[in-house]
């Protein structure tokens, strides 16, 4: 098994999204990106951090690439929006991507690069950021799964 690292807004869609995926066999949220003195859901949502709440995902290299879970991460959130998704604002909702090893940074910014000359945002400029993973820390457990468990439709919307 794999592992991917992306932040698209709060990590609940983004959880959501990626467990529907074929190849995906976990997706977990939690903080990445910051003071990792401070990981609690509170901290991190005030902004104090540094963090992003990102998603781990795990896959199966044999059923999905990282290219496939890089297009899945696209359609799934507005890379054009700076620390903000839908009403949700500040830097813990940033549009990032945490790669994992040198092929996937080189096919992360490859991917930046052919969204952007797609000319799908316009004028628009990708604000993505790809950066090297870093120490990931789990999200407290009412977070984990948390719209399949509260009976809520996902809070994201595909682009």
């Amino acid at each position: 098994m794999a592992l991917a690292t992306f932040g698209a807004g709060c990590f609940w869609g983004v959880e959501y999204f990626f467990r529907e995926v074929k190849g995906v066999t976990d997706a977990v949220c939690g903080y990445m990106g910051g003071d990792n003195s401070l990981t609690s859901y509170i901290e991190v949502k005030k902004g104090i951090t540094g963090h992003a709440e990102v998603v781990q995902v795990e896959y199966d290299e044999t059923q999905i690439s990282y290219q496939e879970l890089l297009d899945v991460f696209w359609k799934n959130h507005n890379p054009t929006t700076l620390n903000r998704q839908g009403e949700d604002e500040g830097t813990q909702y940033r549009s990032t991507i945490f790669f994992h090893d040198e092929q996937q940074q080189t096919l992360a910014i490859a991917s930046k690069q052919a969204l952007a000359d797609s000319g799908k945002w316009g004028d628009k400029a990708i604000v993505t950021e790809i950066v090297p993973c870093e120490q990931f820390n789990r999200a407290e457990e009412y977070h984990q799964s948390y719209l399949e468990k509260n009976g809520l439709p996902s809070c994201h919307v595909s682009f």
